[in-house]
């Protein structure tokens, strides 16, 4: 039997610390560049229960978090934690060609919630996830690049399996995409404005296994003070591992499938992630 990730006692302890949280960011300021204040409103507290918040302020690589996975690539500086407004964010390196920076068979340095509890999803699960992108030292697409994608956040099934969704530069853009679904849309048109600025992105989700769920993303941008919806898929399988599987986690940092030297990729690229945050769609905080 499948195990939801709800837990009212971490929900409710967290949630003390989202209202917090929430009236620093208001003090604040939404619009401050130089640190992710992706963290939801007070509208956004009110209306979700907190499951799962990852945002380095300790300056530890794990954040705090025993059971969060770092990173498999063996280079040192594949992943590493960097000063980030008042605190701290994490960082991901992958240098093409050097085996340092490959992890089970691809050039890639990735954090992942697959051994902590309130990072997993199951059937029946309706969560939102936030998280806060910046491309370090970025370089731009040009006409002749190659075209590969790089994947800097994934929902991932269990087992080996395809993600069921991720996000991904391609080009000058960041799409969402579902590939066994294949699905795809584009969610940032131009990010080339925005490279070594914060980008924040959400991402709802129903996790079915039939056609009753749905994935909503929505992004907000440098400047911006509030989410705008870019993209909603509904009515759609949102579980779906080929494998068996019986839960999905959550990864973040940089993949980079198919890529190499020889193919004219970047050959060192850099991305920056902070605030993380789970919330439970389906439990309104304070019930």
């Amino acid at each position: 039997m499948r195990t939801s990730t709800k837990r009212s006692v971490t929900a409710a302890a967290m949630a003390g610390a989202l209202t917090l949280a929430c009236l620093t960011v208001a003090q604040a300021g939404q619009n401050s560049e130089d640190r992710a204040v992706s963290g939801p409103s007070c509208a956004d507290a009110e209306g979700a229960s907190p499951l799962l918040t990852v945002d380095y302020g300790n300056g530890r690589l794990n954040s705090g978090i025993p059971d969060l996975t770092t990173t498999h690539a063996t280079a040192a500086d594949a992943s590493y934690v960097v000063p980030s407004g008042a605190d701290h964010a994490v960082a991901h390196k992958v240098t093409l060609g050097d085996p340092g920076y490959v992890s089970d068979g691809a050039p890639r340095s990735e954090s992942a919630t697959n051994d902590v509890h309130e990072g997993k999803f199951v059937v029946g699960d309706e969560q939102r996830y936030e998280f806060s992108v910046l491309l370090k030292d970025w370089q731009p697409f040009r006409p002749g690049d190659s075209e590969s994608g790089d994947i800097i956040f994934q929902g991932k099934h269990a087992g080996g399996n395809l993600p069921s969704f991720y996000l991904m530069t391609k080009r000058n853009s960041i799409a969402f995409r579902s590939p066994t679904l294949d699905l795809q849309s584009t969610v940032v048109d131009d990010f080339r404005p925005h490279i070594n600025q914060w980008m924040h992105f959400r991402v709802d989700v129903r996790w079915t296994d039939d056609m009753t769920g749905y994935y909503k993303v929505s992004t907000r941008m440098p400047g911006a003070s509030q989410f705008t919806l870019r993209q909603t898929y509904e009515n759609v399988k949102t579980f779906h591992p080929v494998n068996p599987a019986d839960f999905g986690y959550l990864k973040w940092g940089l993949y980079r499938p198919g890529q190499s030297p020889a193919k004219g990729d970047v050959p060192t690229r850099i991305v920056h992630h902070d605030d993380i945050r789970v919330l439970d769609l389906s439990q309104p905080s304070g019930r």
